[in-house]
């Protein structure tokens, strides 16, 4: 007589939690970064066509690592929630704040229901007309939500990145500053000792959230416009 098959919930959440963060760390990582005039993004991407950061909505951007396939119907499903909301009632309430909310219980629902979870991680963004304004979310593949400032990492070897970005960033640093920042962490040595990379303008995708533009804050930067921030 066969015995019954037992996970218990802890090992079976456990088991889901490390298939996630596996197939997360296996993508390129994503930088965040506030800098004076807004909030950037940068990214090593070569993809002209398959965007890891995006717009959503006037102020607010979406960033994601992981599958993409994932991670894009997120980002379709969070311009659809952002543009509904915004046409009921006000384009005032559309908020990263709410839309943070959304995809935690999206994300959530999938890691305790379903037999696979997302494999993403994801940061939305809203500028705000201060430095003090600006917001920025991070949700992990299990629906948690960390309210972030000054900078995120995520995806890839996010920790070691992380420290790159920690000792050197603060309050105030312009975007060439903030890019050479990002970039700098983006091509920085998997192992002590090891060579820091160059990474070219035509390898990276950014993005900003400008708080000086009027109404549609977010813009990509690209070819000679990027190169010259990058040389700064």
């Amino acid at each position: 007589m066969s015995m019954p098959f037992y996970v218990s919930p802890e090992q079976l959440m456990k088991d889901r939690a490390d298939y996630a963060r596996k197939g997360i760390a296996r993508g390129r990582s994503v930088v965040v970064v506030q800098y004076d005039e807004g909030i950037a993004f940068a990214t090593e991407n070569a993809s002209r066509a398959l965007h890891k950061v995006s717009e959503i909505y006037d102020r607010i951007a979406f960033a994601a690592v992981g599958k993409y396939n994932e991670f894009e119907n997120l980002r379709v499903a969070g311009v659809r929630y952002a543009d509904l909301r915004g046409y009921s009632y006000d384009r005032e309430d559309v908020t990263a704040r709410a839309l943070a909310n959304a995809y935690a219980q999206t994300l959530g629902t999938v890691f305790t229901t379903e037999s696979k979870p997302l494999e993403v991680e994801l940061v939305v963004a809203e500028v705000g007309r201060t430095a003090e304004a600006d917001q920025i979310y991070r949700l992990t593949y299990d629906g948690s939500v960390a309210d972030e400032h000054g900078w995120v990492v995520m995806g890839g070897q996010a920790e070691r990145l992380a420290s790159v970005v920690e000792a050197d960033w603060r309050q105030g640093l312009t975007l060439p500053q903030v890019l050479q920042l990002a970039v700098r962490a983006l091509g920085s040595a998997p192992e002590e000792g090891g060579d820091q990379r160059t990474l070219p303008a035509a390898q990276l995708e950014v993005a900003v959230l400008d708080r000086t533009r009027p109404r549609r804050a977010f813009r990509r930067l690209a070819g000679p416009l990027l190169e010259d921030l990058l040389e700064g």
